[in-house]
This record gives C-alpha cells, sequence and structure tokens, in this order.
C-alpha cells in the first residue's frame, strides 16, 4: 500500500500528523502513516493512543509497562521494540530491559502491570483479582490495552517486523540511546482531550462504562465505530463467520498453518472468502498475514483504503472480545470526569 507521507499530507492528515509529532515526539509514525488512505480511521486510532497512553495523570511508566505487555502477548516486534524504547525514555532503562529479557520487573507494582496487561489477550484471564491501578486511572490503563490489542494487529499485518533499518532496536545501546533523544517529550505532562477535534463528529456508539465522560471513552467509542464501518465490505454471511470465530476464540495463538481457518470459511465464495480469511487473520493471527491474503483481497478491492478497513474491522472485533472480556473487573471511576474543551486545530 502507499500512504500518505507527512510531507504530502493536507487537511486533516496533516493536522493529526503535527500533534503526532508534537505529542508522540516522532515526525513520523508509520502506524499512522498505514491508517491515512482512511482519515477518519486515522484520527480516531490517534485520539485513543493519545488520549489513553500520552495524555492525562496517570503514571507514563506504567502505562508503557502496560503497552509493552500486550505487544508481546500479541508477538508485535515492531511495537515491542518501540515501547521498550519508550520505557527507556520515561527514564527508568533498568525495567524497560528487565521486561525485554523476559524477566520479572524488581518493583511489585510495575510487575503486577506486566502480568495484567499480557493476560488481557486471553478471557478470564485478567480477572477476578482487582486490576492492579486506581480506579481514576481506569480510563487510561486500560484504554492503553486496548489500544495496543488494536495498533499490535495493524502493525503485524501491514508493517515489517523492524522498528529501524538493519533490526538496529535489538541493539540495548541503541534502544537506551533513542530512548534519552525522547525522553524530554515522553516525560511531559499533556492536556486531556486535545484530540478529539480531529474526530469529524461525537461517535453515535456509546462511550464504554470504564471510560464514561472522559477523553478516552470518547475515542474508543470513535475507534470502534470507524473500524467497525469496514465489516461493510463483507458479506453478511463472511460478517457472521468472523464474529462467531473471534467470539469463540479462547485468546491462544492459532496452531500453524492454515487449517484453522477452513471450517469459518467454508460456506464462502467470491470475495467473502479471501476477506474472511483476512480479517481471521488479522483478528486472531496478524503476523501471519502473507503478501498472497493481500493480494487475493485486492483481486476484487485494489483500493488501499478498502484494505485498510478490512485489517481494522478483524482488528476491532478482537478489541471488542477483549474489552467485553476485561470489562467485569475494571475499578470504575468514582465520578464522571468532564472533557476540556480544546481549541480547534
Amino acid at each position: 500500500m502507499t500512504p500518505v507521507t507527512p510531507e504530502a499530507a493536507t487537511g486533516r492528515i496533516a493536522a493529526v500528523y503535527g500533534q503526532a509529532a508534537t505529542d508522540f515526539g516522532l515526525a513520523r509514525m508509520p502506524v499512522l502513516m498505514t491508517l491515512s488512505p482512511v482519515p477518519g480511521l486515522l484520527a480516531a486510532t490517534w485520539a485513543l493512543l493519545r488520549e489513553s497512553l500520552v495524555a492525562g495523570p496517570a503514571s507514563r511508566t506504567g502505562r508503557e509497562v502496560v503497552a509493552l505487555g500486550v505487544s508481546m502477548a500479541n508477538r508485535c516486534p515492531y511495537c515491542v521494540a518501540a515501547h521498550t524504547t519508550l520505557l527507556h525514555a520515561t527514564g527508568d532503562h533498568r525495567l524497560a530491559e528487565d521486561i525485554s529479557r523476559g524477566d520479572t520487573p524488581a518493583d511489585p507494582g510495575h510487575a503486577a502491570l506486566l502480568g495484567w496487561a499480557t493476560a488481557t489477550r486471553t478471557p478470564g484471564a485478567a480477572g477476578p483479582e482487582p486490576a492492579p491501578f486506581p480506579a481514576e486511572h481506569t480510563a487510561e490503563y486500560a484504554g492503553t490495552a486496548l489500544t495496543f490489542h488494536f495498533i499490535n494487529r495493524i502493525a503485524s499485518a501491514l508493517l515489517t517486523d523492524s522498528m529501524l533499518p538493519g533490526r538496529l532496536q535489538d541493539s540495548r545501546l541503541v534502544r537506551s540511546l533513542s530512548g534519552r533523544v525522547l525522553a524530554r517529550t515522553v516525560r511531559r505532562r499533556l492536556p486531556a482531550g486535545e484530540s478529539l477535534p480531529f474526530l469529524a463528529e461525537p461517535p453515535a456508539l456509546p462511550e464504554p462504562v470504564w471510560a464514561a465522560g472522559t477523553p478516552v471513552g470518547t475515542a474508543f467509542a470513535a475507534l470502534r465505530e470507524a473500524a467497525g464501518a469496514g465489516g461493510a465490505l463483507l458479506g453478511e454471511r463472511a460478517r457472521a463467520a468472523v464474529l462467531e470465530t473471534v467470539g469463540a476464540w479462547d485468546g491462544e495463538h492459532p496452531a500453524m498453518g492454515g487449517g484453522w481457518l477452513d471450517g469459518p470459511s467454508a460456506d464462502l465464495t467470491g470475495s467473502d472468502l479471501p476477506g474472511a480469511r483476512l480479517a481471521l487473520l488479522t483478528a486472531l493471527a496478524p503476523y501471519r498475514v502473507t503478501d498472497a491474503d493481500v493480494a487475493a483481497w485486492r483481486v476484487t478491492h485494489p483500493d488501499d483504503a478498502d484494505l485498510v478497513r478490512l485489517v481494522a474491522y478483524g482488528a476491532i472485533t478482537a478489541v471488542e472480545g477483549v474489552e467485553a472480556s476485561i470489562r467485569r473487573d475494571l475499578p470504575e471511576p468514582s465520578g464522571t470526569r468532564s472533557r476540556p474543551a480544546p481549541p480547534s486545530p
């Protein structure tokens, strides 16, 4: 696919890129660029990423631990490298390297966050113990986990594994130095809500109870709506096959080979067959999406935007399953926080 580059971006795409560069510290964010053929989806993804991970009062270090734990559970090397580097940027270099080696963090709080984040992939595994963060930070921590269940799938399906040329991110020295470059940006406390003007209109879907009345809640509802719209690319039987298969998923990584896809797609024909298979791969094993899977879909849907919409639909279908699994065990905020009225972009 051919993304819109920052140099060529205009309008809403340019505005999102600009805010991401300022608030995240990276002039080019490949995951966001991958979503650029669908500006509404790009804006909603950025809004949830910013409002859950970057803005607000919750510990950035703690939220980076959650982002890293989810990315490791989903086997997303690109995101693991990125958030190991961002943990270095918070100043906790030992924590970043302990987690990257597969060790348990020395701090019990960080260890609990990492365990909770990793368990969110498997339905029921994150409870019934209380979530390891205070109720007033539920929106940020739960939002971060769900953000990365979505972003991991986009990155694994549509990007290469390597964040830097020649896999330079595998070097501890490179990770540490890159983190130091980003430190000033990462350690800032940013006001919440400033990404919401990029959403074209308030989402029609309701905000989740665990984030109601917060910018995270608005952004999550907007992403569900924008990504869920991709289901219209599939016929009714194909959508039903995707929903039924993901609904029965136990969180485990599917067996090697594509045999597990044969059952759900057995009765599908035409473009529904490659479409359903690509959506299911994105939902359950996005790191196994191949050029052949994409080429089969492009026979009837050559447009980049349709590829992005379908992949996003597979990703959000899995995210909704994770959200349904963890929400019953999330501490509910004691009160509704009002959203600020940010300036127009």
